[in-house]
């Protein structure tokens, strides 16, 4: 994007906005990132980070919660709020047009909600449900599992939903403070596409001037997990077993983050990917296998999934292991990087063709305290990296990787025996 299409600002208090120019489609895409989500939960309130995004659509200012989903619905456009580890994001995605009635939401919503008990339960009541329906699914139970080896009681040792016990008992004062402190951990607004004359203006247009204090977020060291190998196992009555072997790693912008992105994109991108091959077309044994590897302020989790049938488990789990193995041994070939190179640069081109994509990736970049350019600049540096540095990445920060197994007994039995007689788990 050249750069006569960006502006940079900044709101009465504080607040940096970025306006990024994208005439043509009409549309216009804006998201509000503000640190502080499901991590940065307070003690005993699990899940208040995602309980209070869920409520900001509930109503704010003068408009109740039917008069506000009237309101966006009305206008054919999309508003939503969540929270996830590092931050609670507000999207809005609408045309050009309708900027002057919606965009004043967005900081109306932060600094005005209703938070009214009955939208209050009613939302607690269906991040409850969701938690049961998520003990119902073997793939999320071993999820769970691997986030707890990996991350033990710390700020990334719980889903963003919560836990029930500390759910239920959230009430409206603690989300009240939750709201009033945003913002001060850090907080940026990026608005992207046809964008309107005066969009600060139209952004404070709801607050009667009020100011907004606040800060832009700051390049900090995130949580950190734990880097130990260990094994957890549960038991489900299905025909299938879900292994899931990862490790905590590294902050996003932090050293080895980038080759660590070659290694995702080598390991699990596309049917030409090293797993796929060699587990599934070579052995047959995947359902279902992939790597997640997410961006994160603190360390984030390097995971290799894997969901097989229950009678081959322990074929499942000794190549699931060799495979991990693999990367702590010898480095990819040439060939290998060049293919990951290419995915890579074709993720992030794929990343980049919308208004909305392109709001979501640099609210993400700036809310890590991340230079609006680190998308470009990713980019011109992976293709400095070669196999050496891969390979020092995986031995740095992969060395010790623990294993969650969700399936029948026999299975387990089969599986937790492999794990013991290999290096890595014994």
């Amino acid at each position: 994007m050249s750069q006569e299409a960006v502006q940079q600002l900044e709101l009465p208090g504080g607040c940096p906005v970025w306006l990024l120019q994208r005439p043509g489609a009409g549309i216009l895409s804006a998201k509000l990132w503000m640190r502080g989500g499901s991590s940065a939960d307070p003690s005993g309130q699990r899940g208040a980070a995602q309980l209070l995004a869920g409520v900001l659509s509930r109503g704010c200012g003068e408009l109740s919660g039917d008069a506000l989903a009237d309101l966006v619905e009305g206008c054919g456009a999309g508003l939503r709020c969540e929270a996830a580890e590092d931050g609670t994001l507000l999207s809005l995605k609408c045309a050009s047009s309708d900027a002057e009635a919606l965009l004043p939401l967005l900081l109306l919503m932060v600094r005005r909600p209703w938070l009214v008990e009955d939208q209050i339960n009613l939302e607690r009541q269906l991040n409850l449900q969701t938690l049961q329906r998520q003990k119902e699914d073997p793939f999320q139970l071993a999820h769970d599992q691997l986030r707890r080896l990996l991350y033990g009681e710390g700020p990334y040792g719980h889903d963003a939903l919560g836990v029930e016990a500390d759910l239920q008992a959230i009430d409206r004062s603690q989300l009240d403070a939750l709201a009033g402190a945003y913002g001060q951990a850090g907080a940026v607004l990026v608005l992207t596409g046809e964008l309107p004359p005066q969009a600060q203006d139209l952004l404070l247009a709801g607050l009667d001037g009020e100011a907004w204090p606040c800060v832009a977020p700051q390049r900090l060291a995130g949580p950190r997990g734990l880097k130990q190998a260990q094994l957890a196992c549960s038991e489900d009555d299905t025909e299938q077993l879900v292994l899931m072997l990862g490790a905590s790693t590294t902050a996003l912008g932090a050293p080895h983050a980038l080759a660590l992105r070659l290694l995702h994109c080598h390991l699990g991108v596309g049917m030409s990917s090293r797993l796929f091959v060699a587990l599934r077309e070579e052995h047959g044994l995947a359902y279902d296998v992939g790597v997640h590897y997410p961006a994160r302020l603190g360390d984030a989790p390097f995971v290799f999934h894997l969901s097989t049938s229950s009678d081959r488990a322990a074929q499942a789990t000794r190549e699931l292991l060799a495979e991990w193995q693999r990367l702590l041994d010898q480095a990819i070939t040439a060939d290998d990087l060049q293919l990951a190179l290419a995915k890579f640069r074709g993720q992030e081109a794929l990343g980049r063709q919308t208004s909305s994509q392109l709001a979501d990736r640099h609210a993400l970049v700036l809310g890590h305290g991340l230079p609006f350019n680190f998308a470009d600049r990713c980019l011109e540096e992976a293709a400095e990296l070669t196999t050496d540095h891969l390979l020092q990445a995986a031995r740095e920060l992969l060395t010790a990787p623990s294993l969650s197994l969700c399936g029948p007994r026999a299975a387990i039995t089969q599986a937790e025996a492999v794990w013991q007689s290999h290096s890595l788990g014994g």
